[in-house]
């Protein structure tokens, strides 16, 4: 059974700097896509960033230069490091993975960004 646990989260100042991990276990690490997704206080699901199979990484507008998704193979882990954080940022966020058999989520983690 693939589970994502994330962890990371928590209350930072504006301008400071977070590191969210995305641990994978009960799949190998041969993923097509990896996600980060978040959810801000009374809104929807949006996307974050991506890195696809071949190592390519794609990003929403709003956090690029201030953002990057990397992955170590060797923990079976997704990073997402947060920088020059903005109270906009605040919101619950999401690891995705997409694999062969499927879709898999994690259950989220709360970054908060006070101004």
């Amino acid at each position: 059974q693939v589970q994502l646990v994330e962890s990371g989260g928590g209350l930072v100042q504006a301008g400071g700097s977070l590191r969210l991990s995305c641990a994978v276990s009960g799949s190998s690490f041969s993923f097509n896509v990896l996600r980060w997704y978040r959810q801000p206080p009374g809104k929807q699901r949006e996307f974050v960033a991506s890195m696809t199979y071949d190592g390519s990484t794609n990003y929403v507008e709003s956090v690029k230069g201030r953002f990057t998704l990397s992955v170590d193979n060797t923990k079976n882990t997704v990073y997402l490091q947060m920088n020059s954080l903005k109270p906009e940022d605040t919101a619950v966020y999401y690891c995705n993975l997409v694999v062969v058999r499927g879709s898999y989520w994690g259950q989220g983690t709360q970054v908060t960004v006070s101004s």
